[in-house]
């Protein structure tokens, strides 16, 4: 996949109210594959929205989202299963991780569906990040910014063309959310992938080739 546009999108929310001037909503925007995207946003704006518009999880707006020129509406269940596990992924702004697994276990949980890294991939990636001591520790007794980068661990096991990254390092400091935006670049560049982050103030440290306001 090469590209996403949005024609005229709006959450069926916003209709009925005033709409805060937006970059995105009401507008035509391009995704393309092989750039670095910002969306700056405002609580309550539709960030996580717009991630769960471009992923399939809802649909529940006006306009349009073409993917290679396909309008997304036309997509059944099956297709987008294909898409998540080959062409997008999503790191969610709640995780979504299962806080009685291991942290481990939880990356192994996708990557056996996409067989896309080694065990020792995995781990150097663990050390990396700095959580190589909690390989075997439950989720659910870590830390909320361990387990921000336990969450991109898992969202990195498969291919892609587009990363879509909702509020990322809200729980991360300086040193942490550099090494995870390196990680992220490295990986996205090496399958010639898009990343596009959503950010309410503290964003992902990329060299971005478009800033959007939400």
């Amino acid at each position: 996949m090469k590209t996403i546009v949005l024609q005229q999108v709006l959450p069926d929310v916003f209709a009925q109210g005033p709409i805060r001037p937006s970059e995105v909503w009401r507008s035509e925007v391009k995704f393309e594959k092989g750039k670095h995207y910002l969306v700056e946003a405002q609580s309550g704006a539709g960030k996580s929205t717009l991630c769960s518009y471009l992923t399939g999880y809802r649909n529940d707006y006006a306009g349009s989202i073409l993917f290679d020129g396909m309008d997304i509406r036309t997509l059944k269940e099956n297709d987008w299963s294909s898409l998540r596990r080959r062409h997008l992924s999503l790191l969610f702004q709640e995780l979504r991780l299962f806080p009685e697994l291991t942290a481990m276990e939880n990356v192994e949980i996708k990557n056996r569906l996409t067989h896309w890294k080694s065990p020792k991939e995995m781990a150097e990636w663990f050390d990396r990040l700095g959580i190589a001591d909690k390989m075997e520790a439950k989720v659910g007794r870590m830390s909320y910014g361990q387990q921000q980068r336990v969450a991109l661990l898992r969202s990195l096991v498969q291919p892609f063309d587009f990363f879509l990254a909702d509020e990322p390092i809200s729980h991360l400091d300086e040193a942490n959310s550099e090494t995870m935006a390196a990680l992220l670049a490295e990986e996205s560049e090496r399958q010639g992938a898009a990343i596009v982050v959503t950010s309410i103030g503290k964003h992902l440290p990329l060299p971005y080739d478009h800033v959007l306001r939400l």
